[in-house]
């Protein structure tokens, strides 16, 4: 499968390491990113150190003061975003290319984003991530920076811009732009520049092309090998030539590049120039501000946490301090476990990727999901602190299929039944730090419960139980550990009541529910 590539890196870049270059970017005429964690106060920190020296008491005291970013409040609120996988294996059948391809191979002589568009907006969808360069290299705009690319093709004389018409569509419809750039590139292996063992020097960036004059560019000077510097031209081809980015997705894995020729990445340079052009945009997966969940199904833990502990790599690359697919990435025995390795607490949260058919790129003898596997997911993933990418892969005419569009439809509409009118609204009650009632005004059913905290105070709940008040006494009617930005509960069956009550049993510091929902299903 195209994304379990991520298996041999899961690693991500820190934003304390790309401060490292903001010297650089400052002199060069661009804007520094955003502070390091450590310019914050410990209160505050999406990053806050841990020694293997702190006890259980102390880990947990810290985890409590990690504080998300504004980037990563907004991605969360999200809860549904889109993958687009396209280019040449669309037409050669393959999910991992070979960089080598004829970039005649790619025709979608019927493109119409608009149509994605479309389909992405009446599906529920409100950001969606665009293949701009898989492993394979080919490039889905014409860069200056490579001939594997669709202005090496008879596609519309080679004058075709996928990206240019993805992010004009997406922005028409009111959908936010993401691009996906494999720091994998088996074209650029190919021909000598990846992973050539060329030393990491200071590069001017954009390098300058002969016959173009682009000084109306802010440039920089970073510290990159070839490759590197190959990668940092063409983000800053995709992020001041295209409009706004809100994510940048970066995958972890070689394609059929061999083990033993694995470029190591400048993620410090490359995530510096990301935070200076899109400051705005959340860094994915092999990124800062947002972690893999581990597995391609779309299912999140039952307990996700996003404050999990990290460790610090090459070039300031930040990695699970645990594994990428441990049962438990958070929990109190999960930051004790980490202690001998983790140098950091941080607010990391999860993302959790799966395709609609079982491919990554489209491929016609595959069928996509049905509406409960996809209704399972969701619950399984935004209904557990996460945030879904689901993948929609156009075909070769470049159009969605029409079974996907329609799926993608009665998929919102049966999330819309499943949550429809919260019967809570505007009646939660604070009684203490642990206690929320609410009061429904009449007895009425209810089988689907929905809570959230107020992330910006950070992820605190460990225990909690809801009750419902029947014939004088409370009774339990559901349970759980984490809630962080969203936690949904399905009840077996119904239960009926007036008054309604969240206690939460456990917290790590003062509890801050920003949402105590209740629901009865249409389904």
């Amino acid at each position: 499968m195209a994304l379990s590539r991520r298996l041999f890196v899961t690693a991500a870049a820190t934003t304390a390491a790309s401060v490292s270059t903001s010297t650089a970017l400052a002199a060069s005429g661009g804007r520094p990113p955003a502070p390091a964690a450590s310019h914050f106060p410990e209160e505050h920190g999406y990053r806050i150190p841990v020694s293997p020296d702190d006890s259980q008491e102390e880990l947990v005291r810290k985890a409590s003061r990690v504080r998300p970013t504004a980037r990563q409040i907004a991605w969360q609120r999200l809860e549904r975003t889109a993958f687009l996988h396209f280019g040449v294996n669309t037409f050669t059948g393959l999910e991992w290319g070979t960089g080598d391809e004829d970039p005649d191979v790619f025709q979608p002589v019927g493109l119409d984003t608009d149509q994605w568009a479309r389909a992405l907006r009446d599906g529920g969808f409100k950001l969606a991530i665009l293949t701009v360069k898989h492993h394979d290299g080919f490039v889905l705009y014409p860069s200056r920076y490579t001939n594997h690319s669709v202005a090496a093709g008879s596609w519309r004389a080679g004058r075709g811009d996928v990206l240019r018409s993805f992010a004009d569509s997406m922005r028409r419809y009111g959908i936010k732009v993401g691009v996906y750039i494999s720091p994998a590139d088996e074209n650029q292996y190919l021909h000598g520049v990846y992973a050539n063992g060329s030393a990491r020097s200071e590069r001017t960036i954009p390098t300058p092309v002969a016959g173009e004059n682009r000084a109306d560019q802010p440039s920089f000077a970073l510290q990159a090998t070839d490759y590197g510097a190959h990668m940092l031209n063409q983000l800053h081809e995709v992020l001041t030539e295209y409009g706004p980015i809100d994510e940048v997705w970066f995958d972890g894995a070689q394609g059929r590049i061999p083990p033993d020729k694995v470029e190591k990445y400048d993620w410090d340079s490359w995530c510096a120039l990301v935070r200076a052009l899109a400051p705005d945009a959340s860094i994915a997966v092999s990124g800062p501000d947002v972690r893999w969940v581990g597995n391609e199904g779309g299912l999140a833990r039952e307990d996700e946490w996003s404050v999990i502990p990290v460790k610090e790599k090459d070039y300031g690359r930040t990695d699970y301090a645990l594994a990428y697919d441990a049962p438990d990435e958070g929990s109190r025995e999960a930051l004790l476990a980490a202690r001998p390795v983790a140098d950091h607490l941080q607010w990391w949260p999860a993302e959790c990727d799966v395709s609609i058919r079982d491919g990554w790129f489209y491929h016609p003898d595959q069928q996509p999901k049905s509406v409960k596997q996809l209704t399972d997911i969701y619950f399984r993933s935004v209904g557990r602190n996460s945030v879904l990418l689901l993948n929609i892969p156009p075909d070769t005419q470049g159009l969605l299929h029409a079974a996907d569009v329609a799926r993608l439809r009665e998929f919102r509409e049966r999330v819309d039944r499943e949550l429809p009118e919260d019967l809570a609204r505007g009646r939660l009650v604070r009684d203490s730090s642990t206690v929320y009632t609410v009061d429904l005004g009449a007895e009425q059913e209810v089988d689907r419960i929905r809570l959230a905290e107020d992330i910006r105070h950070g992820q605190q709940v460990e225990g909690f139980v809801v009750e419902a008040y029947s014939r004088g006494t409370w009774t339990r009617v559901a349970g759980a550990g984490t809630v962080g930005a969203s936690r949904i509960l399905l009840l077996p069956a119904p239960a009926r009541a007036r008054r309604w009550r969240l206690r939460v049993t456990q917290t790590r510091s003062a509890a801050r529910i920003a949402e105590f929902g209740l629901y009865r299903s249409r389904v």
